[in-house]
């Protein structure tokens, strides 16, 4: 929340697609083809973000209007951006994370994680509603997915995470160690700003902005498209 009262919001801008994302929600980020449709759908979007930290202490209410945004910074996005993922850190993101911040960004993660949980509960033993052409992934296949991006995230933080021959919720909870240790240890500075090749490490905050709207993102899908039997 801004001085003003207001929820600042960055614009990471690509060739065909633009993310909105809540400066200080990681997770709450929508996109859309060009600004003013961003900024809709993430404004269509809190109700749904609130709903995920209702059983949280962190005080999160949807907006009751649009005006309540204030576009603090607009990044150029870059490929991911347009393939549909948010991928360009904010100013906001580069700040350092006390213990008070490091124990909301673990609350977030947690919210999300009991989110898709509950999610993926409701939808066990029912039909997905398939896409226009008869496409998306079943309900493991979504599952395996997350855990493919977890994964790809944690790179991102010089971790890796073996998954691939355990049961799912093994990998699961194994995964979401691997993260809330990442975030510890870079919130810390025990992660180099480089890994060993020269890549740029992410900062703690994006790294919680990524896995928390990559999840709630399918949390979403799988919601929209469980048929009731």
């Amino acid at each position: 929340m801004s001085d003003s009262g207001k929820m600042d919001v960055y614009l990471e801008v690509g060739k065909k697609r633009t993310f909105a994302s809540a400066v200080q929600w990681p997770g709450w980020g929508r996109s859309g083809r060009d600004e003013a449709s961003a900024l809709q759908a993430l404004f269509d979007a809190g109700p749904r973000y609130e709903r995920v930290l209702a059983s949280t202490p962190l005080g999160f209410a949807s907006p009751t209007d649009l005006s309540a945004f204030n576009v603090i910074e607009r990044l150029e996005g870059n490929a991911t951006t347009d393939f549909g993922a948010p991928n360009i850190v904010p100013a906001y993101d580069t700040s350092p994370v006390d213990d008070a911040d490091l124990r909301r960004l673990r609350t977030l993660l947690k919210a999300g994680w009991r989110a898709f949980d509950e999610a993926v509960s409701a939808a066990t033993g029912k039909e997905l509603r398939l896409g226009p052409r008869g496409g998306g992934r079943d309900l493991e296949g979504i599952i395996q997915h997350v855990l493919g991006a977890d994964a790809g995230d944690l790179a991102k933080m010089g971790r890796k995470v073996k998954t691939g021959e355990l049961d799912l919720a093994k990998a699961l909870a194994d995964t979401r160690h691997a993260i809330l240790k990442a975030l510890t240890a870079s919130a810390r500075g025990e992660v180099p700003a480089r890994g060993p090749r020269g890549g740029v490490r992410w900062p703690p905050r994006f790294f919680v902005r990524a896995v928390a709207w990559h999840l709630l993102d399918h949390i979403w899908e799988i919601e929209d498209r469980v048929l009731a039997q």
